[in-house]
């Protein structure tokens, strides 16, 4: 998606979105003090916001209070096996030299990409704890953050052993704050517990620090695959169990509130029916 200049936010927006407006629409929608919550955001799907991104991070807070536990995902895919880039791809006589200097993930350090302002400024924020997987991790503040980010497993990095898994283990809840089910890390986890013949798991690599040295490491994941996810998305909210999902507008973004464990069971239905060749 053509990324929008702050001019063209300006002109669509009426009245600029506020920490106290967007709490109001935020409960509307039907987000709860006490609940975990994994946001998915576009800040400027909710139009102009006085404040940007730490004012949504407050707006979140605000209504969730010292109960609820916000997370986002901090995914940095560019510590990767560089055989396999494409956006732009690199000559191969590269490949060496980025396997041996890339600097190691830091979670303190290493910024977020194609994540959204939203997300890269809460990892930044004071508080906020992040996984320490070098390609997947999530990051999160309050009570149970711990609890979603620790022991995050290198290999099958968004399975069993995830912060995606630990949320599910929660009851928690999935926010699309202007954003689409493309971007819907949870259904990921479906492609680890479902069963269908184009799953693949691949060799993947990264940087990462042991015992204060860096070191180049391999491991095993499945391919992840969200070309579909939209098809997903839209066949969830058609169905049964898509009367969970509370629908409104948090600014001028289109917004849905879902239950992850429901998402994410659809999400193994429905990619045993659909992903056959």
């Amino acid at each position: 998606m053509r990324k929008m200049s702050e001019s063209n936010v300006v002109e669509k927006t009426k009245t600029p979105a506020t920490i106290e407006s967007m709490m109001k629409d935020l409960r509307a929608l039907g987000l709860k003090p006490g609940m975990v919550v994994l946001v998915h955001s576009s800040l400027s799907a909710m139009g102009w916001v006085c404040g940007g991104a730490v004012a949504v991070i407050a707006a979140l807070q605000g209504v969730l209070g010292s109960a609820g536990t916000l997370a986002m995902p901090a995914h940095s895919p560019g510590l990767s096996e560089p055989g396999k880039w494409e956006n732009p791809p690199v000559p191969e006589s590269w490949w060496p030299i980025i396997r041996e200097h890339m600097p190691a993930y830091d979670p303190d350090l290493t910024p977020t990409h194609a994540m959204g302002i939203v997300a890269e400024t809460f990892r930044s924020q004071k508080g906020v704890l992040r996984s320490s997987h070098p390609q997947v991790s999530f990051c999160a503040c309050g009570p149970r953050a711990l609890h979603i980010v620790d022991d995050h497993s290198l290999a099958f990095g968004l399975g069993e052993h995830s912060p995606l898994s630990r949320i599910y283990d929660l009851n928690g809840f999935v926010l699309l704050l202007g954003a689409s089910h493309g971007s819907n890390t949870s259904m990921h986890l479906a492609e680890y517990r479902a069963s269908f013949p184009t799953r693949k798991v691949v060799r993947e690599g990264a940087p990462i620090a042991v015992s204060g040295s860096r070191r180049w490491t391999t491991f095993e994941e499945v391919e992840p695959d969200s070309s579909d996810f939209g098809r997903v998305g839209e066949d969830f909210l058609k169905s049964d169990t898509g009367s969970v999902v509370r629908r409104g507008k948090v600014g001028l973004a289109n917004c849905q509130l879902m239950p992850q464990r429901d998402v994410v069971d659809f999400t193994v239905g429905w990619l045993e029916e659909n992903r056959q060749k």
